[in-house]
């Protein structure tokens, strides 16, 4: 349960003596003594609630562009894909593991009995055969236990066929990130999400040359791996989409690892005395986005993407949230250059006013004229621009678009958790349960200001709307320190806009049996 600034009275705040030991770990991770010590200070004070004007909605910050919208957005978006000089980028996160997405496989291995008794573990063995994994599952019971799947369903041996696809000896899938397994089947073979995402760049993000590039962030025990499977697969999807493909990787930096701290808010140490640090979350990933150089980058999750014969909303989507984001840049950039060259009318100002608080839902309740209109407005314009598509609601858990107080009293669109929101004040809680829309994690942002300078993305994260959770390390409770999520408190300060996209859009594999659904299959 996420701990906020109400129980700041209730803490006192820690400081700690730094060992050697310390120093040497915290050198070795690139992060400072005084990073340590706020991190510290930030479980003892905890994180603010966001001040909420309501949830966005379609005419109240959410985009639903008329036929002829669309059409003009989708001619933008090719047009400036076409154009040589931009470079277009497709990053996937892809570097947690798929150990959730078995949960329930796990459970049953561990169960005290053998044959499938609750409904998920009944829909996995009823429809284990229009898995896209069955053969090379088949193939690894056989080496494992010298039988196939069907020959051990009919022994009754369930457990054999689980332990197959999720332990090392088999596919080892329980301990494999998503972007590895097999996803889809098709007539040729099957399709991993890696190969999927290629496909899918191929479609919507192919330079004037030929080109597609995509990046995916990896763990490193798992790089190799990735890798590999690019290497063996690109150039046969190269040949079949028309494309070449310049395929890149990152890890999550150990700089942006969070410590671990006890209930008192001490540091958390292990058994020898050092500190335990741990992931911060995808919000660390803002390091990585920061270091893409690109003009424009798509931004999904891993598991969200589906077989060929679906993906043509997707493509349009893309599109559609492409051709938004360019129309509203090359906006911004003509009024950033009016603004520069100085001399600019009040009416012209006003309708810049009107630019920002109509199409960027970004409002002051200043009444700004002459200078400090112009001043306020070069420096709402002038940061990175993101447009993020969002599915109706239809009761998946995760965030949504809202609109949201910021540090400096302006409102504006952000994507907010659940976490965020004061679920104790009924207000609120209403806002965030009857929100018309969801966030499915599908943005495409502009990095760069409009004399061609890349911004430097961290310095657009509020600091504030990280959050801390409950954990567990060797039987001890601890408490997590998670960063601004990436999508969330890293991008808050960006100039934003939200697009309503089709639902058929979002398609995520968060648990193995959602592959048997008929958008998987």
């Amino acid at each position: 349960m996420p701990i906020f600034a109400a129980e700041t009275n209730l803490i006192p705040i820690i400081t700690i003596m730094i060992t050697d030991q310390d120093r040497e770990l915290l050198a070795q991770k690139g992060i400072s003594e005084a990073k340590l010590q706020q991190q510290l200070r930030q479980f003892a004070e905890g994180f603010p609630y966001l001040r909420l004007k309501g949830a966005a909605a379609v005419g109240q910050g959410i985009l639903r562009p008329s036929d002829s919208e669309r059409e003009a957005f989708l001619t933008a978006w090719d047009a400036y894909i076409a154009t040589t000089g931009h470079r277009v980028v497709k990053f996937v996160p892809a570097s947690g593991a798929a150990s959730r997405m078995f949960k329930d496989l796990f459970a049953f291995l561990d169960a005290d009995y053998d044959t499938p008794q609750t409904t998920f573990e009944k829909t996995f063995f009823d429809r284990l055969v229009d898995a896209p994994y069955y053969e090379a599952l088949d193939d690894a019971c056989h080496v494992f236990h010298g039988k196939g799947i069907a020959a051990l369903l009919d022994e009754g041996d369930y457990k054999a066929v689980v332990s197959a696809l999720l332990t090392e000896e088999g596919l080892n899938y329980g301990n494999l990130p998503k972007g590895l397994l097999q996803f889809h089947k098709y007539d040729d073979g099957v399709r991993t999400p890696v190969e999927e995402h290629l496909v899918e760049g191929a479609l919507y993000a192919k330079g004037s040359d030929g080109r597609v590039s995509v990046h995916f962030t990896v763990s490193p025990q798992h790089r190799p791996l990735f890798e590999a499977l690019i290497s063996d697969k690109s150039e046969e999807l190269a040949a079949q989409f028309g494309a070449q493909f310049d395929v890149s990787f990152s890890e999550q930096k150990a700089s942006t690892d969070t410590v671990a701290a006890n209930a008192d808010n001490t540091p958390f140490r292990q058994a020898d005395g050092s500190l335990l640090f741990r992931p911060g979350g995808h919000g660390a990933l803002i390091e990585n986005l920061n270091e893409i150089e690109a003009d424009v980058i798509f931004i999904k999750n891993i598991d969200n993407v589906v077989p060929d014969r679906l993906k043509e909303p997707t493509v349009e989507g893309k599109k559609l949230i492409g051709g938004v984001l360019v129309s509203l840049q090359r906006q911004v950039f003509d009024y950033l250059a009016r603004l520069d060259k100085g001399n600019v009318s009040e009416a012209e100002l006003q309708e810049m006013l009107r630019f920002l608080e109509e199409k960027c839902c970004c409002h002051t309740d200043e009444q700004l004229t002459g200078d400090s209109l112009a001043a306020y407005l070069r420096h709402k314009l002038c940061r990175p621009i993101r447009v993020c598509g969002m599915v109706k609601n239809v009761g998946e858990p995760g965030g949504g678009p809202f609109l949201a107080y910021n540090p400096d009293g302006t409102c504006s669109p952000q994507i907010l958790e659940s976490s965020q929101i004061d679920m104790s004040d009924p207000a609120k809680k209403a806002m965030f349960e009857q929100g018309t829309h969801f966030n499915p994690v599908d943005l495409v942002c502009a990095v760069r200001d409009y004399k061609g300078q890349p911004f430097n993305l961290p310095d657009y994260v509020d600091p504030q709307t990280g959050f801390i959770s409950h954990k567990s390390k060797d039987g001890k409770e601890l408490k997590a320190l998670e960063l601004p999520g990436l999508w969330n408190g890293a991008m808050s300060d960006w100039l934003t806009v939200f697009v309503e996209v089709p639902l058929i859009t979002f398609n995520p594999v968060k648990t193995v049996n959602d592959l048997y659904r008929e958008e998987h299959q």
